[in-house]
């Protein structure tokens, strides 16, 4: 019986040790993506206001070539770039707030099938909003543009959006749970 308990007591003891680590790493991901959108943001500004120091700025995106052939185009794909490194960052925090909110003794409640649900909206809005960068680059390239550049901020579209789909599914059996709990709840 003592060894059970001292066995017991070590797997709850990894599992929280697993879930700080989690966090940890998630922290990490979520400062250097928040890193990489303010960098694009100042990228951006620098490249209406000064484009001469683009080349000395994070990234080094100099999309001044785009900017001279059309205002739209470089505005639209500078605001795709932004709105997917933002929307990252945005996931990330729904994991941090999920990893700190999740009871594993109790791990269907409402707010964690909210987040979870969360994270497959956000995820499926990377994907959906990556291809449609992606298509409109794309098509610009036929207009003489040069946007193979920028292909690397949205090369994984189709990952997030079947990511998202599996997030779903993920969800929905939450959600499932949830009910399955209250009801289990009220009956005793």
């Amino acid at each position: 019986m003592l060894h059970h308990l001292k066995q017991k007591h070590m797997t709850v003891k990894s599992k929280n040790l697993v879930f700080i680590g989690l966090q940890i790493i998630a922290w990490i991901i979520f400062v250097g993506l928040c890193i990489e959108a303010g960098g694009l943001l100042v990228n951006f500004i620098f490249s209406i206001f000064n484009p001469q120091m683009v080349s000395k700025l994070y990234e080094k995106l100099d999309l001044s070539a785009i900017y001279t052939q059309s205002k739209w185009a470089f505005f639209g794909l500078y605001g795709f770039i932004l709105f997917v490194a933002l929307l990252k960052a945005c996931l990330f925090f729904i994991v941090i707030r999920l990893l700190q909110k999740l009871n594993l003794s109790k791990p269907f409640n409402h707010f964690v099938s909210q987040q979870i649900t969360q994270l497959s909206y956000c995820t499926f809005a990377i994907g959906i909003i990556s291809l449609i960068a992606r298509q409109v680059a794309k098509s610009l390239l036929h207009y003489g543009f040069d946007t193979t550049v920028l292909n690397r901020f949205w090369v994984d579209s189709e990952a997030f959006i079947l990511m998202a789909a599996v997030i779903f599914v993920i969800a929905a059996i939450f959600n499932k749970g949830v009910e399955l709990q209250n009801e289990n709840d009220l009956t005793v």
